[in-house]
């Protein structure tokens, strides 16, 4: 992978914490977080792709918020005031920790990095202030102007347009299993983060590399330690 260019990073989950909006909100039962995160998220992804399939666009607020509702409903703990909480924390959720560092060595070996996300201008803003990752990213992408999300190919694409690259000259990063298969079989060349232990996906395209900690990255694209 010695002529990648530029770093595209998928945001939740892969440089921001999901789990860490329900571990720091003192109103959800500590047995109930985890529970909680993992519905909210599965939900947030469903309602997504759902409303892709259906032609239908909500930004990723709407979506957010429409999941947690569901999630809170579903484990017995709906509250507005909970409600509340839980999304302005969505808001500043907390990198992960290697994050800074690794985003820092990529920029000094003369990569270009960006963020390529379902998430809204503002909540990428948000998270990335919250995060103090400021000024580490050339381009930060949402999927808001396309009106459609992942895995729809133009979203991929509007990475390309956006930085003036081939798909073969991006190394693009995701936890999610879906996603980077789909970038894979996109074009680009796809390190799979895979930091949760998933089994492999059974879809189109093929990661080139799989880490468990962006950490890892650097060595994957032939930098010196």
């Amino acid at each position: 992978m010695s002529d990648i260019k530029a770093c595209v990073f998928d945001a939740y989950g892969t440089l921001f914490d999901l789990a860490s909006a329900a571990a720091r909100c003192p109103d959800v039962p500590e047995a109930a977080r985890a529970p909680l995160s993992a519905l909210w998220r599965d939900k947030q992804l469903q309602y997504t792709w759902l409303r892709a399939l259906q032609g239908r666009y909500d930004d990723f607020r709407q979506v957010t918020a429409e999941a947690l509702e569901f999630a809170l409903d579903s484990l017995g703990l709906a509250a507005p005031e909970r409600h509340g909480a839980l999304m302005a924390l969505f808001d500043t959720l907390r990198a992960f920790p290697e994050v800074p560092d690794m985003l820092r060595r990529l920029r000094a070996a003369g990569l270009k990095t960006a963020i390529l996300s379902n998430g809204t201008p503002e909540m990428l803003a948000s998270a990335i202030g919250s995060a103090g990752l400021e000024g580490l990213f050339d381009e930060v992408l949402s999927v808001h102007p396309l009106r459609t999300y992942k895995t729809d190919r133009r979203v991929y694409q509007y990475a390309l347009d956006t930085l003036g690259l081939s798909a073969g000259e991006i190394s693009f990063q995701s936890s999610n299993g879906w996603d980077a298969y789909a970038a894979a079989d996109f074009g680009m060349r796809v390190v799979w983060c895979n930091r949760y232990g998933q089994r492999p996906e059974r879809l189109p395209g093929q990661p080139a590399h799989v880490i468990t900690s962006l950490a890892a990255l650097p060595a994957c694209l032939g930098l010196a330690p």
